[in-house]
């Protein structure tokens, strides 16, 4: 839980938005010692699936963003959406996941 609430306070402490690029604490999951922080972007009506998935260890901190062409009518739809995703690249990439700077 330690490993949540320290990257809670680094990427979840921004102004709670419903428009895109920015986490609100409440949408942020832990899974797998990652956490996924979904980024919705709002495009026009809808939103699009993009989140952030980070890893922090006592040496360093590891992040990897993730777009994805799904639309969504609204941001919970999104967020929802973002998190199954983020699990999917988490359990696809495994130990490759933070290679690259975006999947």
């Amino acid at each position: 839980m330690a490993l949540m609430d320290t990257l809670k306070s680094l990427f979840g402490n921004k102004a709670d938005t419903t428009d895109s690029g920015q986490s609100r604490p409440e949408d942020i999951v832990e899974y797998k010692n990652c956490l996924i922080s979904p980024t919705p972007i709002k495009e026009g009506n809808q939103y699009r699936t993009a989140g952030t998935i980070s890893s922090q260890s006592q040496e360093e901190s590891r992040q990897t963003q993730f777009i994805r062409a799904d639309n969504h009518s609204s941001r919970d739809q999104a967020v929802e959406h973002c998190v199954t995703k983020g699990k999917q690249i988490i359990d696809e990439r495994g130990s490759s996941l933070f290679d690259s700077e975006r999947c």
